[in-house]
């Protein structure tokens, strides 16, 4: 897994580009245990701009105990994804709707998104659950 790619991906799905470095260490598990299809591709991404330094470049600062990227960053990721997204992919295409009634398939949620989701659960079950405790106890 190429850190400083992962670190690019990771806080550019944050909505302002920021993200404190608890959340950062979060994801960043999240990518690294999600198999060899996100280093492979960290990989692919890292080889398009082969003298990458994330803060030397100016494309992620740090601010307030997190870090941000910034618009040339933005930037620079685009530039690496338009080169990776030209080179022909082993996946397959994605699945179109054959009909007006059929919606076409959404794209897949990416391992950090999936990460979010899954602790957002966790966090409502819990919550259920202390709820239901406290009407219990009452």
């Amino acid at each position: 897994m190429n850190f400083q790619v992962t670190v690019l991906k990771i806080l550019v799905s944050y909505p302002d580009g920021f993200a404190v470095m608890a959340d950062l260490k979060r994801d960043m598990a999240i990518l690294a245990t999600s198999g060899r299809d996100w280093a492979e591709r960290t990989k692919r991404l890292a080889a398009r701009v082969p003298d990458l330094d994330i803060f030397l470049q100016g494309l992620v600062e740090r601010l307030n105990g997190g870090w941000r990227i910034t618009d040339k960053g933005r930037s620079v990721l685009e530039i690496m994804e338009e080169r990776s997204a030209a080179v022909p992919a082993t996946e397959p295409p994605p699945i179109r709707a054959t009909s007006d009634s059929t919606p076409a398939a959404t794209p897949a949620a990416s391992p950090v998104e999936m990460g979010r989701r899954k602790r957002d659960r966790k966090r409502r079950r819990r919550d259920l659950v202390a709820a239901r405790a406290r009407a219990k106890a009452s």
